[in-house]
């Protein structure tokens, strides 16, 4: 079995040489390098028995292109599917009331902000938001009524001066 300086020197001398070819097969040098550290990491996990192989960089250089290959298969069948497959919705950009809403869920505490955003964005019941966040429903309901009464505030548009209003009470357009 080869030592793991063996290996170290093998890594050296021949990392660039075998980058140069996935490079050469893959026309993407990030993605070369990355293979090629895939299948050295590969060898080095196996080294007590590739180690003992008469040329380990033949097993190294097959998992190179073995793996550049599958990338190769992957790329094309995702090229494919695009091709056959219609141009997604454009999305929408964000209206004044999207950013409006982003802006005054910034201002809730955390815990409320995440319910509210669960429970009405993210179309999860009472429950599920409790087993998520480890919480009894019980909390999760506190939760939104505090969020949704600190909301109004923020998103209520005022028509009249905020004086005039009792406290907890929310302007209301018809």
């Amino acid at each position: 079995m080869q030592s793991e300086a063996e290996f170290i020197a093998l890594y050296e001398s021949r990392f660039s040489e075998l980058a140069a070819q996935i490079y050469a097969y893959t026309s993407d040098s990030s993605e070369a390098q990355d293979i090629v550290q895939e299948a050295f990491l590969r060898a080095w996990q196996r080294w007590d028995t590739i180690g003992d192989y008469d040329e380990p960089l033949a097993w190294v250089r097959r998992v190179a292109w073995n793996l550049a290959t599958s990338r190769h298969r992957r790329v094309a069948v995702a090229r494919r599917f695009l091709q056959r497959s219609s141009a997604p919705e454009p999305h929408p950009g964000m209206s004044p009331d999207h950013v409006a809403l982003v802006e005054a869920l910034r201002k809730v505490p955390e815990k409320q902000r995440r319910a509210v955003v669960l429970h009405y964005l993210g179309d999860m019941s009472i429950a599920d938001i409790a087993r998520q966040t480890g919480a009894k429903e019980g909390t999760v309901k506190s939760w939104l009524h505090r969020g949704r009464t600190e909301l109004a505030q923020y998103l209520t548009e005022n028509e009249e001066p905020e004086t005039t209003r009792r406290p907890g009470e929310v302007s209301r357009r018809a």
